[in-house]
């Protein structure tokens, strides 16, 4: 009893955090409320798993927004190169790709879960699936264990890594905010976070299904530009999704909670500055002057989008491109560059790839992990007010503040003689 600590949670944190928490010397009981750990891994980066990004320190922080100083001393112990040589140590050969992406090699989720079960068999953890915890077993402000299906167990230290809100069929239903509330701590707001977007207007049902990979993408809050991107675009039936639009997604959903007006404005053209369009469409149309105007814009658009095109601008399937006016000219121009759509609402955390909001930030130990509230009591990964864009942050961060709740927790028991 004296060693021992309890992980809630078999996600990337809470296993990161049982193998070192027992690598450090402790026992652990590692409780998992699924059928099996790393549910939601197998399904991270579409099965492929995004375990990281090699982007330098500064970077890296800098997609967690004005949240990302409280990950620098975690960081500094242990970050992607560590991370990267963890799994190369037991077997894991990994790929970077585009963006400093980096998965594993055969592109296979349910390697990185493989590695960490085969690493847990070796430690002294029990691994408990089907072990939902109800509560914390509280006394004096300190941590005494769990109640996990109606009984107690009993532990120095608990590490909560219970996830978050998002993909509740994988286990992340809120139960680790709702437990560190339990012990006093603050919940900054849970919200969908790198979530699709639903829009008004129509547009986008007529284009659903339609992929755009290049496409610049304007944010407008309240009619003035908040933010911009480029890249992969989704239209769905009720809204747009892809990662450019899952990058930007929180802050349309911060906004649309504050009662802003909000707004997407796609360029289909960002290459093409206003007066290379022109010279391109004038180009076209001379050229192509006979022919109508359904199969000259097949040149400038995917096909799904050219009815869609020529109804917003006005213009009839069959009308020749020899007589467009300048003035139809200029619309066509204008609805290439500025294709408007308003933001209505977003979709809910079933379709969330991550939860914003969480443990107040204020409330934990950067150096340790530990509760400033509670004495034994640890928090690690989504659980916490941290949320990046896509890329392989959040994940990052997952295994690295696990890693160090673990290690911290393990070393503060040793050192004490057994007691937090």
């Amino acid at each position: 009893m004296k060693n021992r600590i309890i992980v809630v949670g078999a996600g990337a944190a809470g296993l990161m955090a049982a193998g070192q928490a027992a690598a450090n010397g402790a026992e652990v009981v590692l409780l998992e409320k699924m059928a099996q750990p790393g549910r939601k891994i197998h399904i991270s980066g579409k099965g492929r798993c995004n375990l990281t990004n090699v982007a330098p320190l500064l970077e890296f922080l800098a997609h967690f927004g004005k949240n990302g100083k409280f990950l620098r001393q975690c960081f500094q112990q242990f970050f992607s190169p560590e991370l990267l040589r963890f799994f190369e140590e037991h077997g894991l050969e990994t790929v970077t790709e585009r963006g400093g992406r980096v998965f594993p090699a055969q592109g296979r989720a349910g390697d990185v879960v493989a590695v960490f079960k085969d690493w847990l068999a070796g430690l002294p953890v029990s691994l408990r699936p089907a072990s939902a915890v109800e509560g914390l077993l509280l006394e004096q402000g300190q941590i005494g264990g769990v109640l996990c299906n109606g009984q107690p167990v009993q532990g120095r230290a608990v590490i909560l890594a219970a996830g978050g809100s998002s993909y509740p069929a994988t286990g992340s239903s809120g139960d680790g905010c709702r437990l560190a509330e339990s012990a006093g701590h603050s919940i900054v707001p849970l919200r969908p976070a790198l979530v699709p977007v639903e829009t008004g207007g129509g547009l986008a049902a007529r284009l659903a299904g339609l992929h755009l990979r290049n496409v610049g993408v304007r944010l407008l809050l309240n009619g003035k530009k908040r933010a911009d991107a480029f890249g992969e675009l989704l239209f769905m039936k009720y809204g747009l999704s892809g990662p450019v639009i899952l990058t930007l997604s929180s802050l349309m959903v911060d906004a649309l909670r504050a009662g802003d007006t909000v707004s997407v404005v796609l360029d289909l053209k960002p290459a093409l500055d206003e007066q290379k369009l022109e010279a391109r469409l004038l180009r076209d149309f001379a050229e192509r002057r006979k022919e109508s105007m359904d199969l000259v814009l097949r040149g400038l658009l995917p096909e799904q989008m050219v009815p869609v095109c020529l109804e917003e601008i006005g213009l009839t399937a069959e009308r020749l491109a020899g007589e467009i006016t300048a003035a139809e000219r200029k619309r066509l121009r204008g609805w290439l560059k500025a294709v408007t759509l308003p933001v209505t609402g977003y979709r809910g955390f079933k379709e969330a790839i991550i939860t914003a909001g969480g443990v107040s930030l204020a409330e934990v130990d950067s150096r340790t992990m530990q509760s400033k509230l509670c004495k034994g009591l640890y928090l690690a990964g989504e659980l916490l007010d941290l949320q990046a864009d896509t890329g392989g942050y959040n994940l990052q961060a997952a295994f690295s503040t696990g890693w160090l709740a673990g290690r911290s927790a393990a070393e503060q028991l040793r050192h004490s003689g057994g007691s937090c």
